[in-house]
């Protein structure tokens, strides 16, 4: 029987499965993981917890003894120290550079707190008050009046009567007023909904992760009131050229078998691509050599990103894994983004960096430095 893509996608869904999702949720991603934690479970929750802290903590950071694949690759004294606060009546921020995974670690924890990572609030310019606490169904207000039925429960509303985590994703590129409007709510764990004279108090399990880039202070910088209701953790980027590059292999993976890509590249083009992100990113060379150091922001999220493009370089235009060529051509992209000078110190890394170290990718690498545009 031939289903049209808007059945699929609805089938998907509702079945549970995540094959027609580009990118499943925390929860359905994996389902497996959170009912395998939960049967074994016996420790004391937090109420309102689905898990245990401890349970919640190995979700994140994994089992081996009971299969669970590690899904943040960090700090895992942040992961305590972010469980622990959302045990508390205080939010958690999560802050860093961009691509350290802060919004990654915010959907894992609501998934493990909550079982429910969608009650999500994208901060913005353009991002109001409505789309944070509760807006109106406007057909129904003009035809009937301010009435439960006619209310239309934004997340913060939402997880305050269900007692699940919110996400406050970019939290400061809201403007400071709309950033205040959750005041209240944070300290005294009420709602007023005065339209119908009815007030809203928090269930047990309600709390609030946001997140905030600090290449984005100064933008919408939090009162000092609303940092106060927060507890704040930095999540840095990751320090291990292994770890980094097992996670970059793994994420480029499955973003490429979801692509419809058998093969992921050669893990010697993965070490090529992981070090020039490591070199650039943090301005020096593995041996020491001062570097000058990009301006555009060359996360691990920005390696997987490139990673997954040079697969599909390859497979689509070749049939093949991609190379390290694959990746100067996927890597301009990422280099002009915010500074045009960048451009220039990719070019320089390219010439004078890669003829110094050995290996076939590197060879590759050097020699497609004329494919860069410019």
């Amino acid at each position: 029987m031939n289903l049209s893509p808007s059945r699929i996608s609805v089938r998907a869904v509702t079945t549970g499965s995540t094959q027609q999702l580009q990118r499943p949720a925390a929860e359905l991603r994996w389902a497996d993981d959170l009912t395998r934690l939960r049967e074994q479970d016996t420790a004391p929750r937090p109420p309102g917890w689905q898990l245990s802290v401890d349970a919640a903590k190995r979700f994140i950071v994994g089992d081996p003894t009971l299969g669970i694949a590690r899904k943040f690759v960090g700090d895992a004294s942040l992961v305590d120290r972010a469980l622990v606060s959302l045990a508390t009546t205080r939010g958690l921020l999560l802050t860093g550079e961009p691509g350290t995974a802060k919004s990654l670690l915010s959907e894992l924890l609501s998934a493990a707190i909550s079982g429910d990572s969608t009650l999500t609030v994208q901060g913005g310019a353009a991002t109001t008050e409505d789309q944070i606490r509760y807006g109106w169904n406007y057909a129904l207000l003009v035809s009937e009046g301010p009435s439960e039925r006619s209310l239309v429960p934004a997340p913060m509303l939402r997880g305050m009567r269900e007692g699940k985590i919110v996400r406050f994703e970019e939290i400061t590129r809201c403007p400071l007023e709309v950033q205040d409007s959750i005041l209240s709510l944070l300290s005294d764990r009420v709602l007023a909904v005065p339209e119908l004279g009815e007030m809203v108090y928090a269930v047990a399990g309600f709390n609030v992760i946001a997140t905030a880039n600090t290449r984005d202070r100064g933008v919408n910088d939090m009162s000092a009131a609303l940092k106060r209701r927060f507890n704040f953790e930095t999540v840095f980027p990751i320090t291990d050229f292994d770890a980094e590059l097992a996670l970059v292999e793994a994420e480029a993976r499955a973003l490429l078998h979801r692509s419809g890509v058998p093969q992921a590249p050669p893990r010697d083009v993965l070490e090529v691509l992981v070090t020039t992100f490591r070199e650039l990113r943090g301005g020096a060379t593995d041996s020491g050599d001062a570097l000058d150091r990009m301006s555009a922001v060359m996360s691990t999220a920005e390696a997987v990103s490139v990673a997954h493009a040079v697969g599909l370089r390859g497979w689509y235009l070749r049939g093949e894994a991609g190379d390290a060529a694959d990746i100067v051509h996927c890597l301009a992209g990422t280099a002009a983004k915010d500074d045009p000078d960048d451009l220039a110190r990719l070019r320089r890394y390219l010439e004078q960096q890669a003829p110094r170290k050995s290996g076939k990718a590197w060879k590759s690498l050097h020699d497609a430095r004329f494919q860069l545009p410019g």
